[in-house]
């Protein structure tokens, strides 16, 4: 039995540990398998941790039973785990505070693949939202990019039957562990996306999609994607909370419109009336938005990245990137530069006011 796998489960399984709790132990103690073995007046002294968090902690050993039970389910079924500090957990996700510390994945898609976009939607669409999800996927199709849903009724499921009839490969991520599918009817469609995609959880097995896991499996499609697309939704609703998420995690978020007084496109039209959302009417505008257009263009000759003088290391470390590439997204430069999102933006900031750097649509950055 894999030991490091069972004290990665077994912190997940802690009461009154979440994520962001988990990654503190992490940083602190070094690894699961340390958390399990630290002191109780040590475990006490970790910032956001505190006595009664601490006492938990201690007399959690018996958590490690569950995980053994867990660790036959994933060898049985071929499940293949990602923890928080492998090397291929999704790198977009990382970056965002509230990400999940372990993840379950069932498929064969990259999960840190050039371009992904999620896609979003009411789950009772009208015949407008049906023709707009099947033409947005439609015309992705030499794109290359993962489609991510959530595999729920409506838009959802017509993002991931339309990527598999146009050669995409597509995620769902899912609100309960991977030893059953919500709704059953979808389990046709889920078998053939882990042929040709997957379906992601950071649910255990044996976990019912109970409603308070969907706004957790909500913040998994938003950090997974570079780009969420809201297809049609009312005025509140899941599709809402995922751009919301997307909004706060710096993620370029756009939005199909819809007749003004249509309860299903009040959402849609309220995201982009409150710059929540670019409008977009076709695969083609999200595409430009994203600079995805200009990849197989020639390449110029790079720019000079300028002298690095009075700027942070930090600071130094992203001008550097440039160095490299013409264009950078933001994602990208968390990444290489191990930053969260939050001080990535206001060090991007900073750098455009010292006229080194400009935006460019797409949350993308170029020399100046």
């Amino acid at each position: 039995m894999p030991e490091d796998l069972l004290y990665q489960i077994g912190l997940t399984l802690i009461d009154g540990i979440g994520d962001v709790n988990a990654k503190a132990l992490l940083a602190y103690c070094g690894s699961p398998r340390e958390v399990f073995k630290q002191k109780k007046s040590h475990l006490q002294k970790i910032p956001g941790i505190g006595e009664i968090t601490a006492k938990s902690i201690f007399a959690s050993q018996s958590v490690l039973t569950r995980a053994e039970k867990e660790i036959t389910f994933i060898e049985k079924y071929k499940i293949t785990t990602l923890f928080f500090t492998d090397e291929d957990y999704p790198s977009r996700l990382k970056y965002c505070s509230d990400s999940p510390i372990l993840l379950y994945y069932k498929g064969n898609a990259n999960l840190n693949c050039e371009r992904i976009i999620g896609v979003v939607g009411t789950r009772k669409p009208s015949d407008y939202g049906k023709q707009v999800t099947k033409d947005l996927i439609e015309g992705l199709s030499d794109s290359g990019a993962l489609i991510v849903s959530g595999l729920a009724y409506g838009v959802d499921v017509l993002s991931h039957k339309a990527s598999l009839e146009n050669n995409l490969q597509t995620v769902g991520v899912v609100g309960h562990g991977l030893d059953r599918i919500y709704p059953q009817t979808h389990d046709k469609i889920a078998k053939k996306m882990i042929g040709n995609g997957g379906l992601l959880t950071d649910f255990m097995s044996e976990t019912n999609p109970d409603a308070v896991n969907f706004p957790k499996r909500n913040r998994i499609v938003a950090g997974l994607c570079d780009a969420l697309v809201v297809v049609e939704s009312k005025r509140t609703g899941g599709s809402l909370i995922t751009a919301t998420i997307a909004n706060s995690y710096n993620k370029d978020v756009f939005a199909f419109p819809g007749n003004a007084g249509e309860v299903l496109s009040e959402g849609c039209n309220g995201l982009i009336k409150r710059n929540r959302a670019a409008l977009i009417e076709c695969a083609e505008d999200l595409l430009y938005a994203m600079q995805w257009q200009e990849k197989d263009k020639p390449k110029g000759k790079s720019k000079q990245v300028p002298l690095l003088l009075n700027l942070s290391e930090e600071e130094k470390i992203i001008m550097n990137l440039f160095s490299e590439k013409k264009s950078i997204h933001v994602d990208e430069i968390c990444q290489a530069a191990q930053l969260p999102v939050s001080k990535t933006s206001a060090y991007l900031l900073q750098l455009e006011f010292s006229n080194l750097i400009r935006s460019k649509p797409g949350k993308h950055y170029e020399l100046m």
